[in-house]
């Protein structure tokens, strides 16, 4: 069997939909950027499933590039891990549809806290946009697989968006490779920057 067309349809699809947000750049994307910049607790992250997954990734990503971050996920949140989020803190919650029962049912209990909240959807409708204080909010795009049904094309956009943003804060603090070798001295990547005497 010949997998190349469909995987080629997939790949062609993941990237248009990268391709419609450079080319939709929404002005939203650089007012998260200026609050994260001026963030003086940490950036959290809270999805579940696939988004749940994406937030733990980008939680990763912010904090090997000097942003201090972690993911906490919605369900567990309400089972204790609320006690983890601090009144200067941010709360990213990550949901395509912005109607996650297990996303939004956060928020209330996160306004108790006293933390800023972003949604991060593809739905400008949705629950979480209307609830949250700040909008990460991209155009929902086709879904890679052939019932546009799975999390794919739009799981790589809210990845996509998420570096972005991660990589532009962490350049506008001044992050060198000093620093980055200081929160990454492990693995090939380490030992490449500790042979260059970072």
């Amino acid at each position: 069997m010949d997998f190349k067309q469909n995987i080629i349809k997939t790949m062609k699809r993941e990237s248009e939909a990268i391709e419609n947000l450079i080319c939709n750049f929404k002005e939203e994307y650089n007012e998260v950027a200026e609050i994260i910049f001026n963030c003086r607790g940490k950036v959290i992250f809270l999805g579940v499933g696939k988004s749940g997954h994406i937030g733990k990734k980008l939680a990763a990503s912010f904090a090997s590039l000097g942003i201090p971050s972690f993911f906490v996920h919605a369900t567990e949140s309400v089972h204790g891990d609320l006690g983890m989020i601090e009144e200067r803190d941010i709360l990213i919650l990550i949901s395509n549809s912005g109607n996650t029962s297990e996303v939004v049912n956060v928020i209330p209990y996160v306004r108790k806290i006293g933390s800023k909240t972003i949604a991060f959807t593809g739905n400008k409708d949705s629950i979480l946009a209307k609830e949250c204080d700040y909008k990460l909010i991209y155009d929902k795009p086709i879904e890679a697989d052939g019932n546009n049904l799975a999390p794919t094309s739009s799981t790589t956009v809210a990845l996509v968006i998420g570096d972005a943003i991660a990589c532009a804060v962490s350049e506008a603090k001044n992050f060198t490779k000093d620093d980055f070798h200081k929160f990454h001295p492990g693995g090939s990547l380490g030992k490449s920057l500790e042979n260059k005497g970072m």
